[in-house]
């Protein structure tokens, strides 16, 4: 557990649920950066508790073990309730039904004034999809004690890492021509995470009285083929749809399971939902708080904008650690990019690993393939590249934002990481990662190539050239640890002499 900062003592004590999901974790990060005092509910506090802030507490907790509750609701003032079961393998509905009983009644226990919810946005008049009728249901539930509820009712949320936006971006980034169902074409109100998390954060400012719901949305009208167009458009790619009456949702969901398997398990409750209109009738939310949401093309230019941000601050290397050993031919995906990784143990200590990754590249070379390194410069200046020609401003040490022949270095931290961003002609963003861990006298080092095709022509390049580069890779990264051996033996034999 965490020690809550003294400055913030007198300030009421939040709850937060589901800090490690996508609304959750954004909405910690906006906390922190305030006045707050912050409690957070996990079941695995030990992974939490290295993400947040020395300020922020973090307790073992359960929503569907109603016995761990009581302790995290004890002085609470206002809860977040972020919690969703969509990707569990039972019936979810059920599994939401439980855990909003077992939250609100354990809050309602514990004296806990507010309770703030993001739901979805659906009519009241029609049959909702099982997926909006259990987030409307999970509303009304929470409604039903004395604790005051206010429930955000949000339509398609765009943001770098929602499964809405990068469902969007798997579809545009991956399919030239689309077959697309009506439903692509169903009105909705996007809108933007930044806008979500702002009336989530005024929520906290309103006082204390009846329950309320605000349905929330942005400035335009949008349905699913136009965010794909605006996405494309911005992507600098041009993409063609053809609308036909016979893809079901059931359908259109195994359809989306095979092209964008990394939401083969949710994606079919979430494409059962947008057949469902999600516009904003009620307007109260606008003269209740002084929000004004942006519309879908400043949103999209933002969501690409933090993926940069999004991406340079996860840690791809440490998730791959985690999860042993990789057999997957052409990398694992991730969102839209594809991973390879491998990692290898040496026995040297940690600095003098580093010490030779730092020297990678100008004229010390790439350790293994450079005559391979070369050809492909070559073939980067005749495309209008940059090639190889630049070099390297230091042969042994490199700052961010160093030149480094086609890669410039974007981050680095002292003996332990070194990421490249490539800066040659390709169909799409790549990176290059070394990571050395360990103590004493031995350490790991990790090697990561990350790429983020743009369409079929990424893919394309992505697995054409793959066997290559696992060859290459693999045997830089041998090289790396032998030079780390030799480096060591070096500095053991001049100690020696002395």
């Amino acid at each position: 557990m965490n020690a809550t900062n003294p400055s913030r003592s007198d300030a009421p004590l939040i709850l937060l649920t589901g800090a490690t999901g996508y609304v959750g974790g954004r909405l910690l990060q906006l906390l922190e950066s305030g006045d707050h005092r912050i409690r957070c509910i996990a079941r695995r506090p030990e992974v939490l508790a290295q993400r947040v802030h020395a300020s922020t507490e973090v307790v073992a907790g359960d929503v569907l073990d109603r016995s761990t509750l009581a302790a995290a609701m004890h002085g609470v003032h206002t809860a977040y309730y972020m919690v969703h079961s969509m990707g569990s393998d039972d019936s979810f509905e059920q599994v939401d039904r439980q855990a909003a009983r077992n939250f609100i009644d354990a809050a309602h226990a514990a004296g806990v004034q507010r309770v703030i919810y993001l739901g979805g946005l659906a009519s009241d008049t029609e049959k909702l999809s099982p997926h909006l009728a259990s987030r409307r249901e999970v509303g009304e539930i929470l409604r039903k004690t004395t604790v005051q509820v206010t429930e955000f009712r949000a339509s398609i949320i765009i943001g770098s890492g929602s499964l809405s936006f990068e469902m969007i971006r798997s579809l545009v980034d991956r399919l030239p021509i689309m077959v697309t169902p009506k439903w692509v074409k169903m009105p909705a109100q996007p809108i933007a995470i930044d806008d979500v998390l702002s009336y989530l954060l005024a929520a906290l400012s309103q006082p204390v009285g009846p329950s309320r719901i605000f349905e929330i949305g942005g400035a335009d009208m949008m349905s699913y083929a136009d965010i794909m167009r605006v996405y494309a458009k911005q992507r600098g790619m041009k993409r063609r749809m053809i609308s036909v009456p016979v893809l079901t949702p059931f359908l259109s969901g195994l359809w989306l399971g095979f092209i964008t398997p990394l939401y083969a398990r949710i994606g079919r409750k979430l494409i059962a939902s947008i057949v469902h209109s999600t516009v904003v009738r009620d307007n109260s939310a606008l003269s209740a708080f002084d929000i004004r949401p942006i519309g879908v093309d400043e949103a999209v230019h933002r969501a690409l904008d933090s993926d940069e941000e999004r991406f340079a601050t996860t840690r791809w290397s440490d998730a791959l650690s985690s999860s042993g050993a990789i057999k997957s031919w052409g990398g694992v995906k991730f969102d839209s990019r594809v991973v390879d990784s491998r990692a290898m143990d040496v026995n040297v200590p940690r600095e003098v690993a580093f010490g030779v990754v730092e020297r990678i590249g100008g004229d010390n070379g790439w350790y293994a393939w450079n005559w391979l390194w070369k050809v492909r410069g070559a073939m980067d200046l005749l495309v209008g590249g940059v090639g190889v020609r630049r070099g390297r401003p230091s042969p042994t040490t490199l700052r961010v934002g160093d030149a480094l022949d086609f890669w410039r270095v974007e981050v680095i931290e002292p003996h332990r990481r070194l990421r490249l961003l490539a800066e040659m002609k390709l169909p799409g963003r790549a990176w290059l990662e070394f990571e050395v861990t360990g103590d004493g006298a031995s350490c790991n080092i990790r090697q990561t190539a990350i790429f983020d095709p743009v369409g079929l022509m990424g893919l394309l390049y992505w697995y054409g050239i793959y066997p290559l580069h696992k060859v290459i890779f693999h045997d830089m990264l041998r090289a790396i640890a032998n030079a780390a051996l030799e480096q060591a033996k070096l500095a053991t034999d001049r100690g020696g002499e002395h």
